[in-house]
């Protein structure tokens, strides 16, 4: 499967919602609050830039420089902080990178297969791409409520 063949499937039950986690964990990481009416809709327009760019067959990556630019100028338009933007930005997509690996490999170890045969099949693509979406949600949430109590008097 080549990068302009993601489903739209995908798109819809894997793409948007781990974008949206994304900016959940950017958002916590940067200390604002989470304001659903702006990160979901981040959220899709971040997942729809990556799916429109690889459409476009650019070489591969470009879509994530893509995210991570237009995540940094959000965050430093809302936050008003460039570093804090950098920082959130860059530990959203180590975040990311890193539960990707864990999760893609686990499963193809623990369900024996390939990850081409994973990725040229579109609901395995998007089950074996799930856990790294919930683990964005948790590690958002963890962080938000860390900050929480340690912000409080």
């Amino acid at each position: 499967m080549s990068c302009i063949d993601i489903p739209i499937l995908s798109l819809l039950l894997q793409g948007i919602p781990e974008q949206i986690g994304v900016v959940a964990l950017a958002y916590a990481i940067a200390k604002l609050p989470f304001r659903w009416k702006e990160i979901i809709p981040l959220g899709t327009l971040l997942a729809l830039t990556a799916f429109i760019i690889r459409s476009l067959n650019m070489p591969f990556g470009t879509h994530t420089l893509a995210i991570i630019f237009s995540l940094f100028i959000f965050l430093m338009l809302k936050s008003k902080e460039v570093i804090t933007s950098l920082i959130s930005t860059l530990l959203c997509i180590v975040a990311l990178s890193v539960f990707e690996l864990i999760s893609i490999s686990s499963l193809l170890a623990i369900f024996n297969t390939s990850q081409e045969a994973v990725f040229t099949d579109p609901m395995k693509r998007i089950l074996f791409t799930e856990p790294q979406v919930i683990l964005l949600f948790l590690t958002a949430f963890i962080v938000k409520r860390k900050r929480e109590r340690n912000d409080k008097p």
